[in-house]
């Protein structure tokens, strides 16, 4: 499965999600891209996307994408708040679907 981590995420998260392939959103080349454009980019490219942006879902059409989007709530998004979340994070990227949100955490 190919993962997309959102830029908000620090890079060191990367390594905590085998078995799955991550890149990020520099990795890409598309560090500064807005996130509807950047949904577009990540289309057919990605299976999931990685993200702490609650708003995503409200602001952009989630339910149309060709992949699943995982929202992490945790107090920040810095290494050490996320990584709790770790064995959430696996078990959503299994389960997520084109076009659904799933959020992991708080």
């Amino acid at each position: 499965m190919r993962v997309l981590l959102d830029e908000c995420l620090p890079r060191g998260l990367k390594k905590h999600l085998v078995p799955f392939d991550i890149v990020t959103v520099a990795e890409a080349g598309w560090s500064g891209t807005k996130n509807g454009e950047l949904l577009r980019r990540a289309a057919g490219n990605v299976d999931a996307f990685i993200t702490v942006d609650k708003n995503l879902v409200h602001q952009q059409n989630v339910k149309g994408l060709p992949f699943g989007v995982v929202v992490l709530m945790a107090r920040s998004n810095r290494l050490g708040a996320l990584l709790p979340l770790v064995p959430e994070i696996l078990i959503a990227l299994e389960n997520v679907r084109p076009g659904q949100t799933q959020q992991v955490g708080g």
